[in-house]
């Protein structure tokens, strides 16, 4: 039985998968946003007591590694090298956009190129491209959506809620509008996305700094 989450975005998002193709047999998302480390281990103890098992029935885990913010991060990824540590299992890290673009095309929202678009926050957005059948061609990037749709070819469809935040720069919008653990564990069991360490892909500083030491006042 194999566990994903993800918690690279305001909600987490926790499924089990039991290694058929397609079958997911829970999936469940919190309903608060930014309440990832209370929020997180309750689901997985809720999905599993709605599939009938335990901790020990877990064969795997499956995490999205962002990029996203670091706190929400940090706890998804914590807690999924923590189970997979306990319970001599396997932890596979997958890039969230990637996870996006993979529902995208399994549910036919695209039929050519196009890019996924999250929020990165500070008015940013974190974007990657793909091809017809969800293989990443670039990125994932961070920086301005003004900047990042200069670049993108005229009609480009954008998944993703980088699209909603931002329906200006882009303007061909398409769903998904964020990341399930369904369909992370479906790319997962069927090998539709790259698997990576559960390391987390930050693009680039955190938003809360290690204090540095203490000038010297002269």
């Amino acid at each position: 039985m194999l566990l994903a989450l993800d918690t690279a975005t305001p909600f987490v998002t926790v499924a089990l998968h039991d290694g058929e193709q397609d079958a997911v047999v829970v999936e469940l998302r919190s309903d608060q946003p930014m309440k990832h480390a209370e929020q997180l281990a309750p689901l997985i103890d809720r999905a599993l007591g709605r599939a009938g098992l335990v901790r020990q029935d877990l064969t795997a885990v499956a995490v999205g590694v962002g990029p996203g913010p670091f706190t929400g991060l940090r706890v998804g990824l914590v807690t999924a090298r923590t189970l997979g540590f306990a319970l001599a299992v396997p932890v596979y890290g997958v890039c969230s956009l990637d996870v996006l673009a993979a529902e995208a095309v399994g549910t036919g929202a695209v039929d050519r190129d196009f890019v996924v678009a999250t929020d990165a926050r500070r008015k940013e957005v974190y974007l990657a491209s793909y091809d017809a059948g969800g293989a990443r061609l670039d990125g994932p990037v961070v920086d301005r959506p003004a900047v990042l749709a200069e670049r993108l070819p005229e009609g480009m469809p954008v998944v993703g809620p980088g699209g909603e935040l931002y329906p200006e720069e882009f303007p061909v919008r398409t769903g998904p509008m964020a990341p399930s653990a369904g369909w992370l564990a479906r790319a997962v069991a069927e090998e539709l996305v790259e698997l990576r360490d559960p390391d987390p892909m930050y693009l680039r500083r955190p938003d809360a700094d290690t204090p540095g030491a203490r000038k010297t006042v002269s």
